[in-house]
């Protein structure tokens, strides 16, 4: 062996799919808007990785860090 370190690539969708059995809670950053960020738990997504989230939270990039508590949400991603 010459001692280098062989990589392997995770799937985006395998690490969402850890985050949904596990239940732990995730930070969302939408492309498009980066204004703004989206908290919750992983309750459901699809092969097309639209997701719905539980527990969801509105989290504003401003100095106040402004939170808007959200009771679901489902983020479709065309």
């Amino acid at each position: 062996m010459s001692g280098r370190q062989q990589r392997t690539t995770i799937q985006p969708i395998n690490v969402i799919f850890r985050h949904l059995q596990q239940q732990t809670r995730v930070s969302l950053w939408l492309y498009d808007n980066v204004d703004f960020r989206l908290e919750g738990k992983i309750i459901g997504f699809d092969e097309f990785m639209n997701i719905t989230l539980a527990e969801a939270v509105e989290v504003r990039n401003n100095a106040a860090k402004d939170r808007k508590e959200l009771a679901y949400l489902q983020a479709d991603y065309y």
